[in-house]
């Protein structure tokens, strides 16, 4: 079976029926009112915008769109592995960005432009994640991690992300994200990233 319709069915046997609803509500003016009649689960709607080129496996904006509007983090995550390539065990590495990303998007607020321009994300992104999501802040830093993560890559990592929230002056985000990896022993699991994580609490600390 095709790895996107497996994702897709994975999705919607994770939707509650108040999910659904508020799905159908967000398509309305995408999908007939005729075709969102018969729509009974989401992989039903999901099949309608399949069939209506809406959605496809390189073109899933409108996907995540729907899934930020329901605050279903979980299952944005799901996306992100998806497209990321991620095999359902993530590496520690992977592991230990999820938290970092947690708790940065629970913390940065209004500061995430600060945060976005340090992380390399262009204008234009910055533009258009703010247009996409004009009234959730969390959901900004979300994508706006996301955006870094996969322009990055392989290179995207919690100690990099640290750096980052240093020199945007977002200390107390970065220890709340150096104490939890600690906590839960992942940062000391890595010299590099130990290092890179010293190195830049050093460098901000004689900064005037």
């Amino acid at each position: 079976m095709d790895p996107f319709l497996v994702l897709l069915h994975s999705l919607s046997s994770s939707l509650s029926g108040n999910d659904l609803t508020d799905l159908k509500f967000l398509c309305r003016e995408r999908v007939s009112k005729r075709k969102l009649e018969r729509v009974q689960s989401g992989l039903d709607l999901f099949s309608v915008l399949l069939e209506q080129n809406d959605l496809e496996r390189g073109h899933t904006g409108l996907l995540r769109e729907l899934l930020a509007s329901l605050g279903r983090h979980d299952l944005l995550q799901r996306l992100d592995d998806f497209e990321a390539g991620a095999t359902t065990a993530a590496t520690p590495g992977e592991a230990d960005l999820r938290v970092a990303f947690d708790i940065v998007c629970d913390n940065v607020g209004r500061d995430w432009k600060r945060l976005a321009r340090e992380l390399k994300v262009s204008e234009a992104k910055i533009d258009g994640i703010e247009e996409r999501y004009p009234r959730s802040l969390s959901d900004r830093v979300r994508e706006t991690l996301r955006v870094w993560k996969n322009v990055e890559k392989e290179n995207a990592s919690v100690a990099g992300l640290v750096k980052a929230l240093r020199a945007c002056r977002l200390n107390l985000v970065a220890d709340l994200v150096e104490e939890a990896l600690m906590a839960q022993g992942s940062v000391s699991k890595s010299d590099d990233t130990s290092s890179a994580l010293r190195d830049s609490t050093v460098s901000f600390s004689e900064t005037p």
